[in-house]
């Protein structure tokens, strides 16, 4: 995984205010912390930060005044309308070590044509070096019958990630595809030919002697 180096800014000001302000200069307010240390509060790049969280479990490399460290994203407030970054939790990380981190689960093929694929997660939680987080794991779906069930233990893991999930959690499975009830009209319709249909029988029907 290649980093992202983003330039930091050490931050004195708090509160509400203090932070609309930084927000109206296109920067973000941030928190350092990890490792044991005091939290390190920050002022970053908007645009910047804004571009390196499209990519998951991304890893940025702080750099400015007493600041040059490896840190993870583990907590992200955005705004709910236009969905700029509003503020971000930086975990500290170091080479070579371990973190506990959500990657993307995808998949790839089509199931049976009389099953339908049901997905229950979309992500899940693995264990992986620091500086070499998975993007991502693949289950090929091709072909699958209904009644085929993936759990976690089933998932092929990238080298070096290990799963820390439930390995019985279900990930994904193939159901059967739900009966198309008739649509309004429809039912009309049908109603009424067959009402027309029972009337016809019955002018037909020769009267009783």
């Amino acid at each position: 995984m290649s980093e992202v180096r983003i330039a930091a800014e050490p931050r004195t000001t708090f509160g509400k205010g203090a932070a609309r302000k930084i927000r109206r200069a296109d920067k973000v307010p941030a928190v350092l912390y990890g490792h044991g240390i005091d939290p390190k509060h920050l002022t970053l790049p908007g645009h910047e930060v804004l571009l390196a969280l499209r990519t998951p479990n991304v890893l940025i490399r702080l750099q400015g005044e007493g600041v040059d460290e490896l840190a993870l994203p583990k907590g992200v407030q955005r705004d709910p309308i236009k969905g700029f970054v509003e503020h971000v939790d930086l975990l500290l990380v170091k080479r070579g070590e371990k973190v506990t981190v959500e990657i993307p689960v995808t998949t790839t093929g089509d199931v049976n044509s009389e099953g339908l694929l049901d997905q229950q997660l979309v992500s899940i939680a693995v264990e992986a070096e620091a500086t070499h987080i998975p993007t991502g794991v693949e289950v090929d779906v091709e072909g699958m019958e209904i009644g085929t069930v993936v759990t976690a233990a089933d998932l092929r893991l990238p080298q070096g990630a290990t799963l820390t999930a439930d390995p019985e959690t279900v990930i994904l499975q193939v159901i059967n595809k739900p009966v198309e009830a008739p649509a309004e009209g429809e039912e009309a319709a049908e109603g009424e030919a067959t009402a027309a249909a029972a009337e016809g029988e019955s002018a037909e029907a020769p009267a009783a002697e």
